[in-house]
């Protein structure tokens, strides 16, 4: 039998989703606890594989069992209780049998937050960044995303990929009352790109860089001339979108 786990999780103190031989993981924590409240090693499978000290609203896996969960919604309590408090599991459900959370995923979003100046309860969770930032150059700048496929340019060097080829739906800086949110949707994204992204649109921002060199860089499929990754902090994935009716599995 296989199931979909939602889980949402603050990042701060993990090496990132997936798990590593020198560092604590998310999926690490999971695994753990599934094991205990089924009594059996479970291995997950992530949607998508957040960096050290990113942050998940919304993030799903896959694990597999032998026989079905009588009361899913009870074994995600169970977990809950088990598992640090900067975890959370909202609901496990019963998927068919060979729907893979990664490759099953229609799209992403990413939301990277931004704010002015120190909050101290914002710690770990937003970039607080200081020089004044032209938005409007941002945001067109950012629409230039959607005329694009290729963003090897915002890709991490030496990524294992066969491709980097992603389609973006929209991309846009948003104003709060404490500073900025840039929101992205894509049916996937590159290791490293949204920060990559962001910390470029930020270089624009300060007038930097300019439209037609974020055009250049796109047309270039070179990370070196992006600009460094915006810290961690500040990255949240916050929607993993499925066609739940065609996964779903009526057990």
């Amino acid at each position: 039998m296989r199931y979909f786990i939602e889980v949402s999780y603050k990042g701060t103190n993990y090496h990132g989703w997936q798990r590593q031989p020198n560092g604590n993981t998310v999926q690490e924590e999971l695994e753990r606890a599934l094991a205990i409240i089924l009594r059996q090693p479970v291995e997950i499978i992530g949607s998508s594989r957040t960096d050290a000290g990113v942050h998940a609203e919304q993030q799903f896996a896959h694990f597999d069992v032998e026989n079905p969960i009588a009361a899913p919604d009870r074994v995600a309590l169970g977990l809950n209780s088990l598992l640090p408090k900067d975890i959370a599991v909202p609901k496990i459900v019963a998927v068919r049998p060979d729907v893979h959370s990664r490759f099953a995923a229609t799209h992403r979003c990413y939301e990277y937050r931004i704010i002015f100046q120190k909050n101290a309860f914002l710690t770990d969770l937003a970039h607080v960044f200081r020089p004044e930032l032209d938005v409007q150059r941002m945001n067109e700048a950012a629409a230039l995303l959607l005329q694009y496929t290729d963003f090897e340019c915002f890709s991490k060097i030496h990524t294992d990929v066969k491709t980097f080829l992603c389609s973006i739906e929209h991309a846009y800086w948003e104003k709060t009352r404490l500073g900025l949110i840039f929101h992205i949707k894509a049916n996937r994204f590159l290791r490293g790109m949204v920060r990559a992204i962001v910390g470029t649109l930020l270089e624009i921002g300060q007038r930097k860089k300019s439209y037609a060199d974020f055009e250049q860089l796109i047309i270039s499929k070179n990370r070196k001339n992006a600009a460094a990754q915006a810290p961690a902090c500040g990255l949240f994935l916050v929607e993993v979108g499925y066609d739940w009716a065609s996964i779903m599995d009526d057990i």
